[in-house]
């Protein structure tokens, strides 16, 4: 098993027995060495996620199961939300401030393109709960999802644009089942595919079924 992560020394601790690979443009995997390649939460941050799903899929051994775990979707839309209307609003001005998230329907179709099979795309919605704007800002710090673009700003975010992000978030983002709390939504995308085998299923090839469509539906109400 191998693991490829943004935290490989949380990773060593947990699962010791597992190679753990870093996430850089150039994995540190060996073809066709394993039977399971988890990319752990890391997908998000690739500047090449496509290569990063080739690289992972080249070291499964036949039949072998690539599971990726990453964010997405409408992850952090309350963040990117209040700090764009603040900045714009206060400095008449915009800077790149929350990574871009792919959808899961892109997501879904690199899995072909990275040469697997069998692709599955799914995902879970979290709504966490957080007492202001600033406690979510400092768990972003603490599970290394700070701003990472390479267009953003280079000095530090303007005091006042803060506060008015702030401002913005507590009014149109609240916790429904505490007011004086706020909401931040994170799309957890999961993706598998495995790498080719002659003993995989394979779709049929078309016209060779036994029975139409309307045939087995209406054998079906016969049966009920």
């Amino acid at each position: 098993m191998a693991i490829v992560t943004g935290f490989p020394d949380f990773w060593r601790a947990v699962m010791p027995e597992a190679k753990v690979v870093e996430d850089c443009p150039v994995l540190d995997l060996q073809p066709a060495s394993h039977d399971l390649v988890l990319h752990a939460m890391a997908l998000h941050w690739a500047e090449d996620p496509v290569g990063q799903l080739v690289q992972a899929a080249r070291a499964l051994r036949p039949d072998g199961l690539l599971l990726v775990a990453t964010l997405g979707g409408e992850t952090l839309s309350e963040l990117r939300d209040s700090l764009t209307r603040a900045e714009v609003e206060v400095t008449s001005g915009l800077s790149p401030r929350v990574l871009p998230m792919g959808e899961i329907r892109d997501l879904g179709a690199l899995l072909p393109r990275a040469g697997l099979a069998l692709p599955v795309a799914d995902h879970l919605r979290q709504s966490v709960s957080y007492r202001n704007f600033f406690h979510l800002a400092k768990d972003l710090r603490g599970m290394g999802e700070t701003n990472a673009l390479a267009a953003r700003l280079r000095q530090p975010t303007r005091r006042d644009v803060l506060l008015r992000a702030a401002e913005i978030y507590a009014q149109d983002h609240a916790d429904p089942a505490n007011p004086d709390r706020v909401l931040a939504t994170f799309d957890l995308i999961f993706l598998t595919g495995w790498a080719p085998s002659d003993n995989q299923q394979k779709p049929l090839r078309p016209g060779s079924a036994k029975m139409s469509l309307s045939e087995a539906l209406a054998s079906k109400r016969k049966d009920a």
